[in-house]
């Protein structure tokens, strides 16, 4: 089956604009066009634009985007290049969790101190409880 730019918008969800916007960046070489140049989207293209936006969402640049891409597009003999790639890219992901793992514990035990500052109606019932534990 084949869809307009419109519909496999609405398909991946995400915008035209976003569609159009890799298009021009070079990250759909795969794309079939008319000889008037519409792009004309497949089945096949929506596991593509998942693994484009997934990579996207998760920090790879565009730029490594593109090249990871253009290496799928020259077929077996880049197998190795593209499974480096992918291996750098989950590493620096890895990293980036465990920090946000970190930030999210930060914001947690603020969380639980203002809720109690609230409770309390001041901030010195903190003040009291660290006297408490000496």
């Amino acid at each position: 089956m084949s869809y307009t730019i419109s519909q496999a918008a609405q398909k991946a969800g995400v915008s035209v604009y976003t569609l159009r916007y890799y298009d021009k960046e070079g990250l759909l070489p795969f794309l079939d066009k008319k000889p008037d140049g519409t792009r004309v989207f497949k089945d096949s293209d929506f596991a593509w634009l998942k693994t484009i936006d997934c990579l996207k969402d998760t920090g790879m640049s565009i730029r490594e985007i593109r090249e990871f891409v253009g290496l799928c597009m020259q077929g077996d003999a880049t197998l190795a290049e593209r499974l480096a790639i992918l291996r750098q890219h989950q590493e620096d992901f890895e990293k980036k969790m465990a920090e946000m793992e970190h930030h999210r514990e930060t914001i947690r035990k603020k969380v639980q101190y203002y809720s109690e500052a609230v409770e309390a109606g001041t901030e010195s019932v903190h003040l009291e409880k660290e006297k408490e534990e000496r």
